[in-house]
């Protein structure tokens, strides 16, 4: 069993979400901005100003300087941000790279997109400031119309692959950070792997639908009688579960096939992520392990919020009363939620701290674990599923480990290796 550890309170933070823009030209029917509990998105202005942006560089600058931070990461989102167009989204961007360079602070941009707007003029522009691209797919053709269409209804496939081969092609390549694909599980999911891998992208984030407690995600029900229990522990020392695990099961294939691959084909964070907290190493995604949350979202008005995953929740879920204007990026460390997203372990309720998992599921994303009545000290939704899949990979990586040479030592485990090392 791994010792979770306790992460200590106030890290800095380190990467931030900027809504530049709070609507979508398309209506994805699972999308936690304009389909779930929180509808604060109405009352945001559409698009942030550059007024609002040059405060926003003044306040990560004076935050990062005040921490010492190497750099930050900044995060264009929406909505959909490249609704900004190719003049403005230029525009932000300069405001923003100035005023950070002002304070000396070295900054990566990202975006996220939904690719139907990555047309020539607005990949120009995204070059000139080394902008990393990821984009939401979720498999075929079938798979992806299901859910991502237009608000006409039409789907929007076609339009994204045509966007995917531009940011694909030679003079735009190295921008393309990787694809987002949101499981459903209606669709196979190995024709849904390959489907992605079709894009060459470097990298998958696979991602649970977001649901909670009162609202389960798709495929697992009612699950309320589990939120408060104990769950016994098995002899082996993990929890026992009497659930089905319908998205490990989903999960298990991909990680089976791409785990099996001769070559390394791309990387998948969350497979990669359990695998590192299975051997020790550290876990570096909000969705689980146990590390300190590093992230804040700035609205288009310059509200500073949490994590909007938090909107699954409830209506203001991730309000904090804080803005750019009127206060540091500082005072967000003292927000209640925000602390119990920092405190590791210590933020968790009683049926995690007891799991000999802990330190690898970390309790699951913390939007996943709300329920009413008990707020956020609960398990994950997924709780059987993470299990169950941590479970697998880890007997899997055992098995491997056992086959292995008993005189290799370092590196980390990745896929399209049998002589893996031992850690």
């Amino acid at each position: 069993m791994i010792s979770p550890p306790r992460s200590p309170l106030s890290s800095a933070l380190r990467q931030f979400v900027l809504k530049v823009h709070s609507r979508c030209n398309l209506d994805c029917d699972y999308c936690y901005v304009y389909h779930s509990a929180d509808t604060s998105w109405r009352d945001k202005p559409r698009i942030m100003e550059a007024a609002v942006a040059e405060q926003v560089a003044h306040r990560i600058g004076e935050h990062a300087r005040a921490h010492e931070l190497p750099g930050v990461r900044i995060v264009l989102h929406g909505g959909e941000p490249l609704l900004l167009g190719a003049g403005r989204l230029e525009e932000l961007l300069t405001v923003l790279g100035r005023g950070l360079a002002k304070w000396a602070v070295p900054v990566r941009f990202s975006v996220q997109t939904n690719g139907v707007l990555l047309t020539p003029d607005i990949l120009d522009v995204l070059h000139r400031y080394e902008v990393a691209v990821s984009v939401s797919l979720d498999g075929t053709r079938a798979a992806h119309d299901r859910h991502r269409r237009f608000p006409r209804g039409l789907g929007s496939h076609g339009q994204v692959m045509a966007g995917l081969a531009r940011l694909g092609a030679p003079e735009h390549r190295s921008l393309y950070a990787g694809l987002l694909c949101t499981i459903d599980l209606a669709n196979d999911p190995l024709d849904t792997y390959e489907a992605l891998l079709a894009s060459r992208p470097p990298r998958i984030d696979l991602l649970l639908p977001h649901g909670t407690w009162d609202v389960p995600p798709p495929g697992l029900g009612d699950r309320r009688h589990r939120v408060s229990s104990t769950a016994p522990v098995t002899a082996g020392g993990v929890m026992a579960h009497s659930e089905e695990t319908p998205y490990a099961d989903w999960l298990r294939r991909v990680f089976d096939r791409w785990y099996d691959a001769s070559e390394r084909e791309t990387g998948i964070r969350l497979f990669e992520e359990l695998m590192a907290g299975l051997l020790g190493g550290s876990v570096r995604t909000e969705s689980v392990g146990l590390a300190p949350a590093t992230l804040a979202v700035i609205e288009t008005d310059g509200s500073i919020e949490q994590s909007d995953s938090l909107k699954v929740a409830f209506e203001g879920a991730p309000e904090t009363g804080l803005d750019v204007f009127r206060n540091s990026l500082d005072d967000v460390l003292g927000q209640h939620l925000f602390r119990q997203r920092q405190s590791g372990a210590d933020g968790l309720g009683p049926t995690c701290t007891r799991c000999p998992l802990v330190a690898v599921c970390g309790g699951g994303l913390f939007a996943h674990r709300y329920a009413s009545g008990g707020g956020f000290r609960n398990p994950t939704v997924y709780c059987a599923d993470l299990a169950a899949l941590i479970l697998h990979i880890r007997a899997r990586v055992r098995a491997d480990l056992a086959m292995a040479a008993p005189d290799l030592t370092g590196g980390r485990l990745g896929p399209g290796s049998r002589e893996r090392p031992v850690a």
